[in-house]
């Protein structure tokens, strides 16, 4: 994702494509733009990833502690969907890691403390979404969610000290049903993650006068990346199509999957809720949609208390 000197990106341009990942043969490699738009725009695809990995790991979750399926059971889930509109490179190794066995024959992924570190980019690109007014729920939740799960000690301490409600297996007659809303809760919510990172793009490249080309930069996501993935394709389209959108959510393609995907989503975050699950990234997806289609929030008792103590 090479930004700064055009002229300068002329001369080792052959080089970056001989050298890069394909997709159909197409090099994933193109000039970005001025300054450090290029290093901007690996920082919001780290965060896009932040988000992508949080959601997936939302969704085992579940499975693990609501129903009697098997880390293969799930594995299997995964890789099927690897096959649907789900298709991407960290479903894909989600499937092979949940089978991954050690010599004794345990799974690896059972014996991973469950405190996830992070780098900084996801933190930065929250940051900078502050900065530039831009609502990046939730990227910024799965940067707090490792944050949190670092407190372990202090997690072990208030699991014997706060209750919550128990937990309950799903009845077997509905699992096949709650397998499918959860891959149209994770499809739904992975759409509003990468709507989010290129919501601040197109802020961003206006506010520094970069010019970016979005379906120049959904093109070279498709290969070599994490967070590659087929609906990518789609939103090369759509950007194609306009390069000035203000936001993919209003793109018919992603309204129609989006609008029937919904409830989906709606009744996976209630079997959630009520069997005392946190899931803060399928949660604060459902809240970005629900407010971004909202023609009236109520925030205007927010701005009256603001006037009133001045």
């Amino acid at each position: 994702m090479p930004g700064g000197s055009k002229k300068a990106y002329s001369i080792v341009s052959p080089i970056f494509e001989k050298i890069s990942a394909k997709y159909k043969n197409i090099p994933c490699v193109n000039y970005i733009g001025e300054n450090g738009s290029g290093h901007y725009v690996k920082m919001i695809h780290n965060g896009i990833e932040y988000s992508d990995m949080q959601l997936i790991s939302e969704i085992y979750f579940l499975f693990k502690k609501l129903t009697h399926l098997s880390n293969l059971d799930i594995s299997s889930i995964f890789s099927n969907w690897n096959k649907t509109e789900l298709n991407s490179y960290l479903i894909e190794i989600t499937s092979y890691i949940l089978k991954k066995k050690d010599d004794l024959g345990n799974f690896i992924l059972d014996n991973i403390l469950d405190v996830a570190n992070q780098k900084g980019t996801g933190k930065w690109t929250s940051k900078n979404s502050m900065d530039l007014s831009v609502p990046l729920s939730l990227i910024t939740e799965a940067v707090y969610f490792r944050f949190l799960s670092s407190f372990k000690s202090q997690r072990v301490l208030a699991s014997s000290l706060l209750f919550g409600p128990a937990r309950r297996f799903l009845n077997s007659s509905k699992l096949s049903i709650f397998i499918e809303d959860a891959r149209k809760a994770l499809f739904f919510s992975k759409i509003i993650a990468y709507s989010q990172g290129f919501f601040q793009l197109k802020v961003a490249s206006d506010k520094y006068n970069w010019n970016l080309k979005f379906y120049n930069i959904a093109s070279i996501f498709r290969s070599g990346c994490i967070i590659r993935a087929k609906f990518l394709n789609d939103i090369v389209k759509a950007y194609e199509k306009n390069n000035n959108l203000v936001n993919l959510l209003i793109v018919p393609f992603f309204q129609n999957i989006l609008n029937n995907y919904q409830s989906s989503l709606r009744n996976v975050l209630k079997i959630g809720i009520e069997n005392g699950i946190a899931l803060p990234g399928l949660s604060s997806a459902l809240s970005y949609y629900d407010a971004y289609r909202s023609d009236e929030l109520p925030t205007n008792l927010i701005q009256a208390q603001r006037d009133y103590f001045g």
